[in-house]
């Protein structure tokens, strides 16, 4: 499939945000975080930020971006409308959570009622996002059960990333989001790599032959000529194709920069002086997030869709 660059920042972008959020919600009760106003403050507002900024790139994939809106009506059957619905939720819940942490400082010390519904608003947002192409049947590669819990590992890899540089900036010194951090991104790229290595050696949906009914095997069936003289919206969406040289390649990139580099740099801040701890921790972001768009453009460029038989 194409990689409409939207989708890629919606993706990774969202997904960091609300895993920021899940891991907010569940550590700042648990006595790990720093509790003071600020710090849970500012990292709300910056989760909100990811979060907004990659449900409004998502809009330009739209045709007609103004009928977005028409998204929150199908939730009963459309894991689109119930991401919308859940993202929404999810957001006002931590907009209250932000109001609390301001206001009510002491609060958050006795009760976590309110980080546990932004936790389980925002997993159930991510989840969603992964449910989305995980239903598509066409399409071998999105079809698969990892497809959503790899979803979930990224969004809560990406977030505990922020999650650290955040807690370093305030001067933290708990070892648990350092931790949490490097056992999510094992976690993560550990489940990719195998992702990757099921794909790659999953039978193909069918052949031409299959597609046009023309045949299947033993029988050699190969297009004389293209079923039509324009291109049209089917090649321009599900006609991509990367060679598998530069799949390669670009795996092993997005493993290093998203996987390895970050986890290196989240173990040795807490080593270095406290300036370069900050810059360490802040490197780590830079760099998971780098891997994580060049995981995320992988997954929509490997995807084949059953129609470009036809072609």
């Amino acid at each position: 499939m194409h990689p409409a660059a939207s989708l890629v920042f919606f993706t990774s972008l969202s997904g960091a945000g609300f895993g920021l959020l899940a891991l907010l919600g569940l550590l700042t009760p648990a006595g790990t975080l720093p509790t003071a106003r600020w710090f849970v403050a500012a990292t709300i507002v910056i989760a909100l930020t990811l979060a907004f900024a990659g449900l409004v790139s998502s809009t330009f994939h739209l045709l007609r971006p103004r009928r977005a809106i028409h998204a929150f009506s199908q939730w009963r059957s459309s894991w689109l409308s119930r991401e919308a619905v859940a993202a929404v939720a999810t957001m006002l819940a931590a907009t209250a959570y932000l109001g609390a942490s301001v206001f009510l400082e002491r609060w958050l010390a006795r009760d976590a009622v309110v980080g546990v519904l932004v936790t389980f608003g925002a997993l159930v947002t991510v989840y969603s996002t992964g449910m989305i192409y995980a239903v598509l049947k066409p399409i071998r590669e999105w079809h698969h059960p990892w497809v959503a819990p790899i979803y979930l590992l990224f969004a809560l890899a990406t977030g505990a990333v922020w999650l650290v540089a955040m807690a370093t900036v305030f001067g933290a010194t708990d070892p648990v989001p350092r931790l949490v951090a490097i056992a999510a991104l094992v976690a993560a790229w550990s489940s990719k790599i195998r992702y990757w290595m099921l794909i790659d050696r999953a039978v193909a949906l069918g052949s031409a032959g299959t597609a046009t009914g023309l045949g299947g095997a033993p029988v050699t069936v190969r297009s004389l000529m293209w079923p039509h003289t324009e291109a049209n919206y089917l090649l321009k969406e599900m006609g991509f194709r990367i060679a598998r040289k530069h799949t390669k390649k670009l795996r092993r990139i997005g493993i290093a920069f998203g996987g390895a580099i970050p986890a290196l740099l989240v173990e040795v801040a807490p080593l270095a002086s406290s300036t370069m701890s900050i810059v360490a921790s802040l490197l780590a972001v830079v760099f998971v997030m780098i891997g994580v768009l060049v995981e995320r453009w992988l997954f929509f460029a490997e995807a084949r869709h059953t129609v470009t038989l036809y072609y």
